[in-house]
């Protein structure tokens, strides 16, 4: 069944009832999709590039902080820097997914209460395009407001996602805290306690959202951003088990209600990847590892022909023939930025084998 309904979603970007029907096939084929943090046009096309190959939708996301980088650190205008990239990537993606014959989920990464603006500004642009097209530009957006009361929390999110689905798209949430470092974000040093969301929260949370529209939740079970030695991260997936069920036996409805995001994928055991998954977990965030494959083979590959960034014509050596060596074929940024694509897919690849989404999908004939 979750085949059949994963095979009716076309190439390109998902928004809406499609994305919905995904996030539904994910749950019933018991597997999940990598959320896969982009910086440039060489990481996303590089994680549309892993999705093809392997046969598997992806979520593409992005932070504030890439965003801002995507814009070009030149520009002055914080807030629009952040607004402006996103929305460039989210040009970029759209123009080629549906050449690559995936479908590509947009989303956009942890937002606090002081990045509303930068969630607000993204709006605008989304509902220009749902003018204009009848979908928006992303198909979700994320608020972290966990630093927030339940109570703000839970008010803030009611009254994005009510704007949001006007115009079909999602909402995902963050309940807990997911312990760690990234991009700015510091809760490396958060009591323990709150790295474990508790399922009344979550209770919370769904009563109220539920009748607004679609939403997704990243609770805490343990989940951390970034690196950390083996043995330091105690994964709790039973957590999101206590959830599903107080929500199922409160309102006698189906198996998994809740739609779970699992933050922090980096480094997880595979064992407690595919226990989350049993109990409702869609999406799985990983950056970390991608930055590190991405950086580890250009740093081999800049050891390896260190001279050529050096010098572009070697002064010291020749060739077999006698000729000065000109080094250009090998520092063109191409060269490297390839290598470093390479090493970003291998890792990807092997987040859809340990998601179990590794084909899942083919597209439909006419759309290839």
């Amino acid at each position: 069944m979750a085949q059949n309904l994963i095979q009716t979603i076309k190439p390109g970007v998902v928004t809406g009832a499609d994305y919905e029907r995904l996030v539904e096939a994910c749950k019933q084929g018991g597997f999940a999709l990598p959320a896969v943090n982009v910086i440039s046009s060489e990481t996303a096309s590089a994680a549309m590039e892993a999705a093809a190959r392997a046969g598997s939708p992806i979520i593409i996301q992005v932070s504030h902080g890439g965003a801002r980088f995507y814009a070009g650190q030149g520009l002055k205008d914080d807030l629009q820097a952040k607004i402006k990239g996103a929305v460039a990537l989210a040009q970029h993606v759209h123009l080629l997914a549906k050449d690559y014959g995936i479908p590509v989920v947009l989303h956009t990464d942890h937002a606090s209460k002081e990045l509303l603006p930068w969630i607000e500004g993204l709006m605008e642009y989304n509902e220009q395009a749902f003018a204009q097209t009848g979908s928006p530009l992303f198909t979700s957006h994320m608020l972290d407001l966990s630093e927030e009361t339940l109570e703000d929390n839970i008010a803030i999110s009611s009254r994005m996602l009510e704007r949001m689905s006007k115009i079909g798209m999602s909402l995902e949430i963050e309940l807990g805290v997911t312990g760690g470092e990234e991009d700015g974000v510091d809760n490396s040093h958060v009591d323990t306690s709150r790295l474990y969301t508790q399922p009344s929260e979550v209770l919370k949370a769904y009563e109220a959202l539920s009748p607004l529209g679609h939403f997704t939740v990243a609770a805490a079970f343990g989940n951390v951003h970034g690196v950390y030695s083996p043995g330091n991260v105690v994964l709790k997936p039973s957590i999101l088990k206590d959830s599903q069920d107080m929500i199922q036996c409160t309102y006698r409805g189906e198996r998994n209600p809740l739609n779970f995001v699992f933050h922090g994928g980096s480094g997880s055991e595979p064992a407690k990847i595919a226990e989350a998954i049993t109990y409702g977990v869609f999406k799985m965030n990983i950056d970390t590892d991608l930055q590190f494959a991405f950086s580890e083979v250009v740093g081999e590959y800049v050891k390896k022909n260190s001279r050529a960034f050096q010098y572009q014509v070697d002064p010291f050596e020749k060739d077999s023939k006698g000729k000065e060596i000109v080094y250009k074929n090998k520092y063109d940024p191409r060269k490297w930025l390839r290598e470093g694509q390479k090493g970003f897919m291998d890792r990807l690849d092997q987040a859809f084998t340990d998601l179990g989404s590794k084909g899942c999908y083919a597209a439909p004939a006419a759309d290839m």
